[in-house]
């Protein structure tokens, strides 16, 4: 067992706040199949994540720390992105999770608890999993489990949801297990500790292969364009709570995959590079296609792909310049958009049991939730923004990302105007009496915890510039203008169905099934007359041997 030095605190409860961060929801799982504890043990889930959030705030406020267990192939190492991440996931597990099991009479089914604590425990330890085994048990957790999340009921939508988030699920896991294969063989030491495997990457005879299957895996996971059909048809079918952290903490595996696996102390241009352009590409497709969406879970389903691409566009130009302080500032980005986006999903339930339109406190509240991921003024985004402001530099990629940013505060708005329209009775059935109490406190939390988090990575002061305010509200105005139009010509724009590219490749399936059916017309037709067929043979054998002759 190991722990750091330079904090005498963090040595001596560190390394166990870890394990216990992994042992606590097992544990509870455990409890769960013995009927006599079931109903104290789900009753208790949301205190399950409370280790793994101190270690992350001991490990924020002061030096990291690791685990190592080498009779059980075990290491769990907590850094500071990992720290900024699991602080933000395990706050939002615990609270989401107190509030959707906190009434006896309506807690939700037993299978969904189950898989509630399985994927809960896989996107704890994604965070702090230090070795490559360790790291894919844990991944295989937060992504497989989430099924039982998604299909909770009968429903045909909830089935298709997850049985196309099941397909994009075991073909993101084979490309990630080719990939620590790979990392595993460019070692020449035979550790399989990350640290190690991603230092002699960048030598690898597999350097290429091992790069393609880390991006495409987790690009696959954030629901990067064109992998990104399973999120908007996800996130619409899941129940509110679970699309909160499936939102907000789950999709975050596919963040801390890249930042744990690409090597960013080595500049790769060319990967680096192609990166950025798939996470732009991204970025603005996301809110391309979610302006023509009309439920506002699918709205946020496409902002998540858009907020994705920002955050891998701003990890392949840290790769392509070799800037290792990078990982730790798009962390705190992501940890913003974890609280940001489970507190709007949590506004949908919360919309469900109001009416937005003559609550003006609760609409300015959501307001100022989605336009905190454009960077809205003193908000957390405003932070994020200037987090990630360094990796954008002040060419072409930083005028994208202030194009992106006016991206988002239209499409959060286009989810303002129909939230406040839609009726969603689905939604009021799945919000759980404690959430319209807890919400307006979630949501304050959300806009500014982030603060109490960026002076780890950075100098507060800098975020009250009057240049660095004007930075972030005018993409919001130009937002405002082009929401201003779409409210006025948006019926124009064609309904793309949610799911997009899924429902493009479903309709290229089966009209697969038309094309051949034609061939087989075709070919029962040619063998009603085998002797047509025998002669065209023939003048195309004697056609050929003229053609070698004559050559």
């Amino acid at each position: 067992m190991t722990g750091s030095l330079s904090s005498p605190l963090a040595n001596a409860i560190g390394p166990s706040l870890l394990v216990a961060s992994l042992a606590l929801p097992l544990i509870l799982l455990a409890a769960c199949f013995f009927p006599s504890l079931r109903r104290q043990a789900l009753a208790l889930q949301w205190l399950a994540p409370v280790p793994a959030l101190v270690a992350a705030l001991l490990a924020i406020g002061g030096a990291g720390f690791s685990f190592d267990a080498p009779a059980l192939r075990l290491s769990l190492q907590l850094d500071l992105p990992g720290a900024l991440l699991l602080a933000v996931a395990s706050l939002l597990w615990i609270v989401v999770g107190a509030a959707a099991f906190s009434d006896e009479n309506n807690r939700p089914k037993q299978r969904f608890a189950l898989c509630w604590l399985l994927t809960m425990t896989g996107s704890i330890g994604v965070f702090i999993a230090a070795d490559l085994l360790t790291f894919y048990l844990v991944y295989a957790l937060v992504s497989i489990p989430a099924y039982g999340l998604i299909a909770d009921d009968d429903a045909p939508a909830s089935k298709r949801a997850g049985g196309v988030y099941m397909a994009f699920t075991i073909l993101g896991e084979a490309l990630l297990l080719m990939a620590l294969a790979l990392l595993a063989a460019g070692e020449p030491h035979g550790s399989l500790r990350i640290e190690d495997v991603v230092a002699e990457l960048p030598y690898s005879p597999w350097r290429d292969g091992a790069l393609a299957l880390i991006v495409a895996s987790f690009g696959m996971k954030m629901a990067l364009a064109p992998l990104n059909g399973w999120m908007p048809l996800t996130y619409t079918a899941a129940p509110i709570p679970a699309a909160a952290v499936l939102s907000g903490a789950a999709v975050k595996a596919g963040v801390i995959g890249l930042i744990r696996f690409l090597p960013f102390g080595y500049a790769l241009q060319g990967w680096g590079e192609a990166l950025a352009m798939i996470g732009f590409f991204s970025a603005f497709y996301g809110v391309a296609i979610g302006v023509t969406q009309q439920n506002p879970k699918t709205v946020l389903a496409y902002s998540s792909i858009s907020q994705m691409g920002v955050l891998a566009a701003a990890l392949g130009l840290a790769l392509a310049s070799g800037d290792a302080s990078a990982p730790a500032l798009v962390a705190f980005a992501a940890a913003n958009h974890v609280l940001v986006k489970g507190a709007l999903f949590l506004a949908v339930g919360f919309a469900a049991t109001t009416d937005l339109r003559r609550n003006r406190a609760a609409l300015l509240l959501t307001a100022a939730l989605g336009l905190s991921l454009a960077g809205l003024p003193f908000t957390g985004g405003a932070l994020a923004k200037l987090a990630l402001k360094a990796s954008f530099g002040s060419g072409i990629a930083a005028g994208l990302s202030y194009a992106s940013a006016a991206g988002t505060a239209l499409l959060m708005l286009h989810f303002l105007m129909r939230l406040a329209r839609t009726t969603d009775p689905v939604a009021q059935a799945q919000t759980a009496a404690a959430i319209p109490r807890f919400w307006p406190f979630i949501a304050v939390g959300a806009l500014f915890i982030p603060w109490l988090l960026f002076p780890a990575i950075g100098d507060l002061s800098s975020a009250v510039d009057l240049a660095k305010l004007w930075e972030g509200l005018w993409p919001l105005l130009i937002g405002a203008a082009l929401a201003l139009g779409l409210r006025r010509w948006g019926g124009r724009l064609p309904r793309i169905p949610e799911g997009d590219t899924v429902v493009a490749a479903e309709a290229a399936f089966k009209a697969s099934f038309a094309l051949s059916r034609l061939f087989e017309k075709l070919d029962a037709r040619l063998r009603l007359w085998p002797a047509g067929g025998l002669s065209l043979l023939t003048i195309a054998l004697i056609l050929a041997a003229l053609a070698a002759h004559g050559g």
